[in-house]
């Protein structure tokens, strides 16, 4: 896979982006293994914008795995400092499932009274309005009624 090419501006922003996260990977003394591409790409998808830690190796070696890291997991090298690597990519957008018998959650809702006389505050009170309850102008809850069948959906039901 070819890694990602970036605009300087595009390449300063990651780098502004990246001054303060800690490694999250880190390659020690057997170099660049399979289980450590595996975890690279791992921390791609979940953060987009890494950093990894070299702990043994030449400054030309460090530049090999940054180019050989960029070029299998689709990233574009950000920054080599020293002995740390920063890498990006784009995070993958997550897959939702839908979900058709989903309700909305409850919620909180402030129902003021206010007093027949005009001089007082009025009463507050914190209501907690589940899915399937609407709140009336007067401040009371009103359960949702359950969908009706219709006839023929009855007999069909009924003869299954």
């Amino acid at each position: 896979m070819p890694q990602i090419d970036l605009t300087p501006l595009e390449r300063k922003a990651h780098r502004a982006e990246a001054h303060h996260l800690d490694p999250v990977v880190m390659i020690g003394g057997d170099g660049l293994t399979p289980a450590i591409v595996k975890e690279a790409d791992a921390a791609l998808n979940a953060h987009g914008l890494i950093k990894i830690r070299v702990l043994e190796g030449e400054r030309e070696a460090r530049e090999a795995m940054l180019r050989q890291l960029a070029g299998e997991l689709n990233a574009a090298p950000i920054q080599h400092i020293g002995k740390l690597l920063v890498l990006w990519r784009p995070k993958p957008k997550k897959a939702r499932a839908e979900d058709d018998e989903r309700m909305p959650g409850p919620k909180n809702v402030k129902v003021l009274k206010y007093s027949k006389r005009g001089g007082q505050r009025p009463e507050v009170r914190v209501v907690r309005v589940l899915g399937n309850q609407r709140l009336t102008p007067g401040g009371k809850l009103k359960k949702a009624q359950p969908k009706q069948k219709s006839v023929k959906k009855q007999r069909q039901a009924a003869d299954e």
